[in-house]
C-alpha cells in the first residue's frame, strides 16, 4: 500500500468544511442564530439586522473552495503552494463557522483539516503546483531494483 499524502487528505476535509460552510450561510440569512446565544445575548448584532456574519461566512467558503479545488489563475501559484498560509486563514474561517449555529460541523470540519495540514506541514510535506499530483522524484531518488 502507499503513504498517506496528508495534504491531500486535509484538502478534501476543507472542500467539505468550504461546501458546508457556504450551505450553512446560505441557511443562517433565512434563520438567523448565534450559537453561543445561550451564553450571551451580545452576539446577536453580528447576524441581525444586518447579516454580517453571514456574508462573511459565504465569502471564507467560496474562498475555502477556490484555495482548495483550485481555480486556475490560483493553481501553481506560491499562495496556493503555501500551507503556512492555510494555517493562518483557516482558523478564521473555522471561527466564523463556529459562530452561527447552523456552521458548527463546518467549524468542526475546519479543525480536522488544520490537524492535518500541521502533521502534513510537520513532516515536511510539499503542495505540488499541479492539483491532485505527486511530487516529481528527484534525479538523485533511486528506484527499487535498479
Amino acid at each position: 500500500m502507499g503513504k498517506l499524502i496528508k495534504n491531500h487528505w486535509a484538502r478534501l476535509v476543507i472542500l467539505t468544511a468550504a461546501a458546508y460552510q457556504i450551505c450553512a450561510a446560505l441557511e443562517a440569512f433565512f434563520w438567523p442564530k448565534i450559537f453561543w446565544d445561550f451564553l450571551t445575548k451580545n452576539l446577536d448584532g453580528a447576524v441581525k439586522p444586518i447579516p454580517a456574519l453571514q456574508i462573511i461566512n459565504m465569502l471564507l467558503g467560496v474562498l475555502g473552495l477556490a484555495w482548495e479545488w483550485p481555480l486556475g489563475f490560483l493553481a501553481g501559484t506560491g499562495l496556493h503552494r503555501s500551507i503556512e498560509a492555510r494555517l493562518i486563514i483557516y482558523p478564521l474561517s473555522a471561527l466564523c463557522a463556529l459562530l452561527i449555529y447552523q456552521g458548527t460541523n463546518a467549524g468542526l470540519y475546519y479543525i480536522v483539516g488544520m490537524i492535518a495540514y500541521f502533521w502534513a506541514y510537520s513532516e515536511g510535506e510539499v503542495v505540488c503546483p499541479e492539483p491532485w499530483t505527486l511530487p516529481k522524484r528527484g534525479s538523485t531518488a533511486r528506484r527499487p531494483g535498479v
